[in-house]
């Protein structure tokens, strides 16, 4: 019994794709013998697999987006120590990472509220390739990053507030991203 369980669903699937042809009376034809798909029931088919096609392609979409660029930052008050840090500052340095390596085009700083009234802010900090920057993945506020030139030539970095909120943009190869953060006081 187990044997002809599948059968009839096989006899069905065989009589749904395919048409036998006549046989004749010619030894050619009958050697032959091939299975034929009527015509409507191949447009069906076709129609049935470009939808399916479709659906799934749809369902997995995702695979063709593009990944936004992800950025993090982190308030780090040992790097003070290790790193040149302007002692006026009244503020803890900054590192910002992303999620994958990137080619920089430009990296500016700007406090949101200037950002929010006025759309070209005065930046506090304005880095732009010339040419070529070197890929990068982690860099601290106000660093010199290989590649990259101030906006302004001779320009330094102005010193962060502490409390005060400030937007970081970033025009990469892959494209502009944004990032608010801020800062905390130093002890």
């Amino acid at each position: 019994m187990e044997r002809h369980a599948f059968k009839p669903v096989a006899a069905w699937l065989t009589n749904w794709f395919y048409v036998r042809q006549p046989k004749s009376n010619t030894t050619s034809a009958r050697r032959v013998n091939r299975a034929v798909m009527s015509k409507t029931k191949f447009i069906f088919t076709a129609l049935l697999l470009v939808a399916l096609i479709g659906l799934c392609l749809y369902l997995n979409r995702d695979w063709f987006a593009t990944e936004p660029i992800q950025i993090t930052h982190r308030v780090t008050p040992w790097l003070r120590i290790t790193k040149r840090v302007d002692p006026a500052s009244k503020a803890n340095p900054v590192v910002f990472s992303f999620n994958k390596f990137y080619r920089f085009k430009e990296i500016k700083v700007v406090a949101v509220d200037e950002i929010a009234t006025n759309k070209y802010a005065h930046p506090l900090w304005h880095l732009e390739s010339p040419s070529n920057s070197v890929f990068t993945t982690t860099f601290t506020y106000g660093d010199r990053l290989r590649g990259m030139t101030p906006k302004v030539k001779g320009a330094t970095p102005d010193p962060l507030e502490p409390g005060v909120n400030y937007r970081l943009l970033v025009e990469t190869d892959k494209g502009p991203a944004a990032h608010d953060f801020s800062t905390t006081p130093r002890q």
